[in-house]
């Protein structure tokens, strides 16, 4: 019965739908409108507005033949259509066409098309209109869906955008185009290696020379004194702006052959290493054809350095030490090049100056400029000084096995000590205390022992740092930034930079003079919960989420492994450290030595002073400008 039903209101439903297919229309009452005519590029008889695009990928000879033969077959080809009218043609030259950056011409007749302005646009080809699937694709969909669909005809192929059948067509031949622009980009890479594996170097048009008959670069007599002059009044201590204003006075011309000249103008003549007489290749690299932005290479794809390949215009030396003193221009450093100073005497023995806005000084360097400081009896690198004989008299208790327990595991809040953070520092309130009003301090750093002091300074001081500010009659500590030697620091140290660290430290004074060496075996890290590895139960390393146990914020505090074997220095060795301190004189401390300057590699015979000034007042002549030099004036 149920089923019987069912099929009875199906076939009910069946006959009203047939009855309302055989309605009869009342032709008195009933009128057809056809559609409007579509646009159709094969329909003479239509009026249509037109626009032409042409577009050639290089500025060379041949393509601009191309370029202007594409204008003038398609001022004739619009003609031979009485009811077209041409709107304009739209022509990019020496453009790539598989990104919209700088088509100019290609981007104002799309926005033509959105204005109402364009019916029908014709191009020799797909590549012709774009070099990139989506571009050409997604272009195409945008005209035909505006409230008056633009059509795009590709003659080459004979696809017109508006006909239904050609979305197929049209995303195979865009699929082709784009491919041919990456093999045409693969070509080229490879040609750039086989150049560089045969010590063919790449030679552009640069400011001081020219190009003889095979290509080599030569020196022009009439461009290098300007190069020769930018690098002189960089090493003398003029900025980048003060040379700009200096060449634009003497009406000296750019490579491009004009006087407008910038400090980025000038920071490029700088860095080129071709003006040394080397010759870099590789610096940037295009990964991918697409957009055709360039990245830095640092590594990604290969490079050569070719060294005396032509005549220099300014020595190797002098070339190096102008690019130490860019580097650390974005630090404030304004200063020459300087070079590391050692103290070799005294409580501070081994310990290294620490310049903190100078970011060229590297872990050797430091090490380097260290080993200065000792002689070879008492290098702590050559010598352990750990093993102590130890004698007991007779009735004094023997404390061998003893320990001098640690400061750390007890208040901290009351000790000296500094953090490290965020490429920063800050000392503890006890610190910025004890030095009070004397709030300019020195950085220093032993990276042998692996210790880090900072010692009362003045102002004067270029070097110094300020520590502490004063509030409500307290000097409250400051953070310090040290972005220019943080990555040195933490990796003499051995640390992560991942984590935030606190070393406690040990206070000496003599007279007013204070210093707090800070020893980085007594460290404690501070790190993130999800940066703690665990082992899983199947072996494999996982991370898993701890909450924290102690008073530090969202970060956990870790120990050095070897705390959790002991309490801290056997006591023998703790008193030996502290007996041969106290016994030294008020001269073996040394506090305000200034430190000895260390040569730290290869000596760099920069242009002497006296040299650049002569050059620099004979180039200028009588063009005074406002010095901000570190020397006496010119």
């Amino acid at each position: 019965m149920i089923d019987d039903s069912k099929r009875m209101i199906r076939e009910a439903q069946k006959e009203k739908i047939r009855r309302r297919m055989h309605i009869q229309v009342d032709p008195e009452n009933y009128e057809y409108i056809p559609a409007e005519k579509q646009t159709d590029y094969y329909d003479n008889e239509a009026h249509q507005r037109v626009a032409i695009y042409a577009r050639v990928s290089t500025g060379s000879k041949q393509q601009t033949t191309s370029f202007e033969l594409q204008q003038r077959y398609y001022e004739d080809f619009v003609r031979r259509h009485p009811n077209w009218t041409l709107v304009k043609i739209y022509a990019d030259e020496g453009i790539s066409g598989t990104s919209l950056a700088h088509r100019d011409e290609f981007n104002q007749m799309i926005a033509d098309c959105r204005a109402g302005k364009i019916d029908l646009i014709i191009t020799k080809s797909v590549s012709r209109f774009a070099r990139n699937i989506m571009i050409t694709i997604g272009m195409v969909r945008e005209l035909s869906e505006m409230k008056s669909p633009v059509g795009v005809f590709f003659e080459s192929e004979a696809i017109f955008s508006l006909d239904d059948d050609s979305q197929l067509a049209l995303s195979f031949v865009a699929t082709m185009a784009e491919e041919e622009s990456h093999t045409r980009s693969r070509s080229m890479e490879t040609s750039l290696r086989m150049r560089l594996d045969n010590g063919i170097p790449l030679t552009p048009k640069l400011l001081g020379y020219t190009h003889d008959e095979e290509g080599n670069l030569i020196i022009n007599p009439a461009e290098a004194p300007t190069v020769k002059l930018t690098f002189y009044m960089y090493l003398f201590g003029y900025s980048t702006k003060q040379i700009a204003e200096a060449l634009i006075a003497l009406g000296r011309k750019s490579y491009l052959g004009n006087i407008k000249w910038t400090p980025g103008g000038i920071v490029q003549i700088l860095r080129n290493e071709r003006h040394c007489g080397d010759v870099f290749t590789r610096k940037t690299f295009t990964p991918n054809y697409r957009d055709h932005k360039s990245r830095k290479n640092t590594g990604q794809r290969p490079r050569s350095r070719y060294k005396n390949h032509h005549e220099a215009i300014v020595s190797r030396e002098d070339f190096i030490a102008v690019q130490k003193m860019l580097d650390n221009a974005k630090y404030k450093n304004r200063t020459f090049m300087p070079e590391l100073k050692v103290i070799n005497e005294g409580v501070l023995q081994g310990f290294v100056v620490i310049y903190p806005r100078w970011a060229a000084f590297k872990e050797d360097d430091f090490m380097k400029a260290s080993s200065g400081g000792y002689s070879e009896v008492d290098n702590p690198l050559l010598h352990d000084k750990s093993e102590i004989n130890v004698t007991v008299s007779a009735g004094d208790f023997d404390l061998r096995g003893f320990e001098v327990a640690r400061t750390e595991l007890f208040d901290n809040y009351n000790k000296p000590y500094i953090n490290f953070f965020d490429k920063s520092m800050r000392l503890s309130a006890m610190c910025t205390n004890k030095f009070a009003e004397k709030n300019n301090i020195e950085l220093l750093v032993n990276p042998i022992t692996r210790k880090f002091a900072v010692r009362t300074t003045d102002s004067s001081n270029r070097q110094s740092v300020v520590c502490s500010k004063k509030s409500n009659k307290k000097y409250q500590p400051r953070t310090i930034p040290i972005t220019a030697f943080y990555d040195t620091l933490y990796s003499l140290f051995g640390w992560n930079t991942d984590f935030n660290y606190r070393i406690t430290g040990t206070l000496f004074e003599s007279g007013n003079d204070k210093v707090y060496i800070f020893d980085t075996a007594n460290s404690e890290a501070f790190l993130k919960p999800y940066l703690i590895p665990s082992t899983a139960d199947d072996g494999k390393d996982s991370y898993i989420t701890y909450k924290p146990l102690t008073p530090y914020g969202k970060r956990i505090k870790a120990i050095p492994e070897e705390w959790t074997t002991n309490f801290g220095k056997q006591y023998y060795v703790h008193e030996k450290s502290y007996a041969e301190l106290n016994a030294q004189t008020e001269m073996d401390w040394k506090l305000r030595m200034e430190g000895q300057f260390i040569d730290t590699g290869k000596k760099i015979n920069i242009t002497s002073f006296e040299e650049l000034r002569a050059y620099i007042k004979q180039e200028l002549g009588e063009i005074n400008l406002q010095e901000e030099t570190n020397y006496e004036s010119i």
